[in-house]
């Protein structure tokens, strides 16, 4: 039991011995800077059932806390605040609990729990991966770990849009102009080779349709019209009806996107459990459309096509099935994400982390599933995020005009490198540790940029200013890692038990924020938020920072303080550690 609880029972008890009246509740906020005490009880909310001066019901209950708990020492009341002081020995026997526990903060699954599986990336095989993928990898990637630590058992997932008229224009450009040429011919990574012939196939498309605008068709007709277009369209039909020749080349090409991925995935640092391909999901569906229509949750129309109609809940009708029998986007969603609790049965809900534009999607996906009676429909959570700004303005993929994913890594590595050898970091260090460093520290700065935002947020993001080695940054936080470790590199670090000692208020102040920690993943597990994690590590860091700068570590009065702050030192670079693991981030040994 925590000290909240331990204090919120003892609360309830004071108000019930006192007033003969029963608290639901007791809210509890940070003691205010200028008043002594570590925790404050708020008294305003108890006035709904204890009745009298909010002044002295706080009186009347610190009395009873001094004299009935013993971690309270004494009291102050500011108007409705009652500010509490707890003693410093139970902060020493809470550091005595935590100070060897490697995972502190983190909860192994529990046996026979329902599992969550969270979708990410899910790109298409027509383009290497972008920035707003990368947002996209780190947030779901960030979530699962994050999930994990609190004590769920986590699948990792994808779903690969490996079919449809984007993959057809590569495909097409790659046979009117590629003349044979593949990754191994020409050096380039397999999806930006492919991603080269969807900018090719848009450059040729406008062309067509200039020529058709001159010749006197109208830009709508032009646009419809343009034989590149019709070609496409043509190779699609082709593909889903088998036809061999086009199968095979959509195998080749796929290939070498899945090869071009899997570096983008490692130089992210990003991995999957399980994977699933459009190309096999979407036809999946069909079947509990005719189940819907025989339970009344969908409805056909005249024409043939099916509807569900949420209207009475807010929405509007949805497709679920053309005229001609063929699937929606939403057909396939419903098929899949049924298709993946037969495949994982220990699976209880899901997490979809899919950017903002497609909300509604996911509202009336989940409120279908429900209305079709799967119970796990109810766990089902949209993990929607803003897009990322480039101070130069938007991306285009199909202009050749994004930001891809590998330079970007590489240029934060570089910028990494350029900032660090300016501030004279890395003297003393080879080649070949200055370039891992940078890479450390240029993944970090990007991974802490994107991740310490609320994902619903939109991003404007700028690479130098993510390199920084002060204020809310990776950097900054490594670099203060790494000077952690510097000093315990000097110091025997002994496990014995510290004894009662008087604590610093700065050794205070960072054992309270070290308690937080758990609590704080939780909370992050429950918001989908890895926010909340990267805010928690910069508000510790910054906490040691001011211990660091306010007491000696190696140079204490006594050998009882110096135990402790070695220790204390530990704890905190372990839990940086921990922490920055959810975020998918390294944390260096020397800077």
């Amino acid at each position: 039991m925590n000290l909240q609880e331990t204090l919120s029972n003892q609360v309830k008890q004071a108000v019930l011995s006192s007033y003969k009246v029963e608290l639901d509740t007791v809210e509890f906020q940070a003691t205010r800077k200028e008043f002594a005490g570590d925790i404050t009880v708020v008294v305003f909310p108890m006035l709904r059932v204890v009745k009298g001066n909010p002044v002295q019901i706080g009186e009347t209950i610190g009395n009873y806390l001094v004299d009935n708990v013993s971690s309270v020492k004494a009291f102050n009341v500011v108007k409705g605040f009652l500010n509490i002081e707890i003693s410093d020995s139970y902060f020493i026997d809470f550091f005595n609990e935590i100070k060897q526990e490697s995972a502190y903060g983190l909860v192994a699954p529990t046996a026979g729990d329902k599992a969550v599986m969270v979708e990410y990336s899910s790109p298409n095989t027509n383009k290497p991966l972008h920035l707003g993928h990368v947002r996209n990898n780190l947030l779901g990637y960030s979530v699962a770990e994050i999930l994990k630590a609190s004590g769920k058992k986590v699948y990792k997932t994808q779903i690969i849009n490996d079919r449809g008229i984007h993959i057809c224009k590569s495909m097409l450009a790659w046979q009117k102009f590629g003349e044979g040429e593949t990754p191994e011919s020409t050096g380039l990574k397999g999806d930006k080779l492919v991603g080269n012939y969807y900018v090719k196939f848009d450059q040729e498309y406008k062309k067509e349709i200039q020529d058709l605008i001159t010749k006197g068709s109208s830009e709508e007709e032009a646009k419809k019209n343009a034989p590149i277009l019709l070609e496409a369209q043509n190779m699609l039909l082709k593909w889903e009806a088998g036809d061999e020749e086009v199968v095979k080349l959509w195998k080749e090409m796929n290939s070498w996107v899945y090869d071009g991925f899997n570096v983008t995935y490692k130089n992210l640092g990003v991995d999957f459990d399980t994977l699933y391909y459009e190309s096999n999901t979407y036809l999946l569906g069909k079947e509990f459309v005719e189940q819907g229509l025989k339970s009344g949750v969908f409805v056909k129309e005249e024409d043939g096509s099916v509807w569900c109609d949420l209207t009475e809940d807010g929405l509007d009708k949805k497709i679920v099935q053309r005229s001609d029998g063929t699937a929606v986007y939403m057909t396939q969603d419903i098929g899949t994400a049924i298709q993946r609790i037969k495949d994982f049965p220990d699976v209880g809900g899901m997490v979809y982390t899919v950017g903002n534009e497609q909300d509604y999607h996911f509202k009336v996906l989940f409120l279908i599933l429900k209305k079709l009676g799967f119970d796990w429909a109810k766990n089902l959570y949209h993990l929607s995020y803003g897009m990322v700004d480039l101070p130069s303005g938007k991306m285009k993929s199909r202009e050749g005009t994004v930001v891809d994913a590998d330079d970007l890594v590489e240029e934060m590595a570089k910028t990494a490198g350029e900032i660090s050898e300016e501030l004279g970091k890395l003297d003393g260090y080879s080649d070949e540790e200055k370039q891992e460093l940078y890479k450390t520290i240029g993944l970090g700065a990007l991974k802490y940029h994107i991740l310490k935002v609320d994902p619903k947020k939109r991003i404007l993001f700028d690479p130098k200013e993510s390199i920084d080695f002060q204020g809310n940054t990776g950097p900054f936080i490594q670099y203060t890692y790494a000077r952690i470790q510097s000093i315990l590199r000097k110091a025997e670090i002994e496990n014995s038990d510290l004894k009662s000692t008087d604590l610093h208020p700065k050794e205070k102040e960072l054992i309270k924020q070290l308690q937080l920690f758990p609590e704080v993943v939780q909370n992050a597990a429950e918001q989908h938020s890895p926010a909340l994690i990267a805010n928690y590590t910069y508000d510790l860091v910054k906490e040691f920072n001011s211990f660091y700068q306010n007491v000696s570590i190696l140079g204490a009065d006594n050998d009882v303080e110096k135990q402790l702050r070695v220790q204390l030192s530990n704890t905190v670079a372990n839990t940086i550690k921990n922490a920055f693991s959810l975020l998918g981030i390294q944390v260096p040994e020397r800077m």
